[in-house]
């Protein structure tokens, strides 16, 4: 079972600082070369992999995401979520009470997510704002918002307006941020920059900077549906940006790395990496989280070969 860190308070946000977005920069060839060692650099093995995959799990946002979503597909993720992997298992792992981080769903289908998970403490999260493009008229987004906040949503993943960052206007995004912030209230706020869409990771920087500015709880890759998602030097960038504004403020920001995450060593190297750059701290579900459907089967495949020395056939670990 995950033990629940010390609350941390909300990052409230700061004026917009034109000067110091002016002055990030992302070393592209430095970053790049630093993600290519990544891999290699650290290995667990035997009982260390098996538990540090157990705290993946705890790190995921079991997601749904589809057209033909319905209520008894999300009932059954949430069966998932509250469930992550063999009773059996947990037990011979001694990891009872593991679940998901939250579950992730379109508006619509955040009623029934609520209900399914009722008494477990595991959070709905919804995306929203004109997910994925966020291109709708601007008061409909902030209306979408408040629709799945009084629904029950307790996390909103909010998509930014690309165009604002591809024309530099800094101000602009600053205040659609904050706007946005504002219309969560409680619940809290993971602003989606859609980094295969922004054209340089310097631009990648920025964008994570002005986020977490306006008041960003989390700053995450991709809404999963661009072509370009979560990749490692784009991960540099952003937890390098959170890192800069934790030392300048003292302010916690999360990160949400989404999109192509789907194999138990990817997740590892990202652990690896947050351990790296930002500390065990945000080892935790209230600071890190993946974006993920298909990871939670490969994870369980990984430990029940771990427990048995023989791999399982995929379709034995299906999330909905």
């Amino acid at each position: 079972m995950t033990i629940s860190p010390t609350a941390l308070p909300r990052n409230p946000g700061l004026p917009l600082d034109l000067d110091w977005v002016a002055r990030a920069q992302a070393n592209r060839s430095a970053i790049e070369r630093r993600a290519t060692t990544l891999p290699g650099r650290r290995s667990v093995k035997k009982d260390h992999q098996a538990a540090w995959l157990c705290k993946a799990i705890s790190l995921i946002d079991l997601t749904t995401l589809a057209g033909d979503d319905t209520p008894a597909r999300v009932r059954r993720l949430c069966a998932k979520a509250r469930q992550p992997v063999s009773p059996d298992l947990l037990e011979t792992l001694g990891m009872q009470g593991l679940t998901t981080g939250a579950v992730c769903v379109y508006h619509d289908m955040v009623p029934t997510a609520v209900e399914a998970l009722k008494g477990t403490g595991i959070p709905v999260a919804a995306v929203s704002t004109g997910f994925p493009a966020g291109l709708s008229p601007f008061h409909l987004r902030i209306a979408e918002i408040g629709e799945s906040v009084a629904a029950g949503a307790e996390e909103i993943d909010i998509v930014i307006s690309r165009r604002h960052v591809l024309t530099g206007n800094w101000q602009a995004l600053y205040d659609e941020m904050r706007e946005m912030r504002a219309a969560c209230g409680e619940a809290h706020v993971k602003a989606i920059l859609a980094t295969g869409e922004l054209g340089t990771l310097r631009n990648v920087a920025k964008a994570s900077l002005v986020c977490m500015m306006a008041g960003a709880d989390f700053i995450k890759t991709s809404t999963g549906k661009e072509s370009v998602n979560a990749t490692l030097p784009v991960t540099l960038t952003m937890i390098r940006a959170i890192r800069d504004y934790h030392a300048a403020t003292g302010l916690y920001v999360g990160y949400k790395p989404a999109g192509g995450i789907s194999k138990a060593k990817d997740a590892l190297v990202y652990l690896s990496m947050i351990k790296d750059e930002l500390g065990d701290r945000w080892l935790q579900p209230d600071l890190f989280r993946f974006g993920a459907s298909s990871l939670l089967g490969d994870i369980e495949r990984q430990l029940e070969h771990h427990v048995t020395g023989s791999y399982s056939a995929s379709w034995r670990h299906a999330m909905s």
